[in-house]
């Protein structure tokens, strides 16, 4: 009896095993590159087409960050700043603050022409991923928190990976990052820095009751003045204020939940 198969077949074992390897190293370079810094961006620093530096604006001058980026409050995106924003500084009649200078060209030209300075977009999340800044900011996620030091970047790069598992665990763990709502702009922020009465003193004008804040410094302790409380929180946490102690009463008190369920960013 004949062979059954052609004799092409004898090779095709052979021919899936070389085709399984190559798509396994495929898989393997792929997942790998997935983990290094240069899929995440760290490190990315394009030249922008106006040398602007946010070490002297943000840094010397000690420019708040929702000057040039007015909507990070209000709206899900950050926007970027119109020629105006530049011009109410740098415009004539506007105290001439280095108006004349080359580096100031391509804003003068653009405010002519009536076209928008082309801005190289530095942190973009994918467009699969929903990301808020109103919803991060007006719950105490700082500027830094996501961008790093920008106060102390002459060019701004990409600072923090910014992937999904660098977001799930600011989900999990919120207390880390949490700081007053009048300290988010501050990007030399330190919670040794705080005053702990006052920072006590403020949860109570708001209303949150001073067992409820003394049990969150030590469970079952009791209070009923911001001297206990401060007594209380120096005897658990030390002399300083710690990210700790303000992170959990932050996230107690505000009720902070970041869901870490996949609909949250994937919509």
């Amino acid at each position: 009896m004949g062979n059954f198969f052609p004799r092409w077949t004898n090779w095709l074992p052979l021919k899936l095993a070389i085709g399984v390897a190559f798509i396994a190293f495929g898989v393997s370079v792929g997942v790998a590159y997935y983990f290094t810094p240069k899929y995440t961006r760290v490190g990315y620093e394009p030249t922008q087409p106006v040398p602007f530096s946010h070490k002297i604006h943000a840094g010397q001058l000690g420019l708040d960050c929702r000057y040039c980026h007015s909507f990070a409050e209000n709206s899900s995106h950050a926007n970027v700043p119109t020629n105006q924003t530049c011009f109410n500084c740098h415009g004539p009649g506007k105290g001439n603050i280095k108006s004349s200078s080359p580096k100031l060209e391509m804003v003068v030209k653009a405010n002519e022409t009536k076209q928008p300075v082309p801005w190289i977009k530095v942190h973009k999340a994918p467009d699969y991923v929903y990301f808020n800044h109103s919803a991060h900011l007006n719950r105490g996620i700082s500027c830094q928190s996501c961008h790093g030091q920008i106060n102390e970047m002459e060019v701004v790069k990409h600072a923090e990976p910014q992937s999904m598992g660098w977001c799930l665990e600011c989900h999990r763990n919120p207390e880390q990052k949490l700081r007053p709502l009048e300290q988010v702009t501050n990007l030399n922020y330190k919670p040794e820095q705080l005053d702990r009465t006052s920072f006590y003193q403020g949860l109570l004008a708001k209303g949150v009751k001073a067992d409820e804040i003394a049990g969150t410094i030590s469970e079952g302790k009791k209070a009923t003045t911001v001297e206990d409380l401060v007594s209380l929180a120096s005897t658990t946490f030390g002399e300083n204020v710690t990210q700790l102690e303000v992170g959990t009463q932050l996230k107690k008190h505000w009720q902070i939940q970041p869901p870490e369920n996949c609909t949250a960013c994937h919509r």
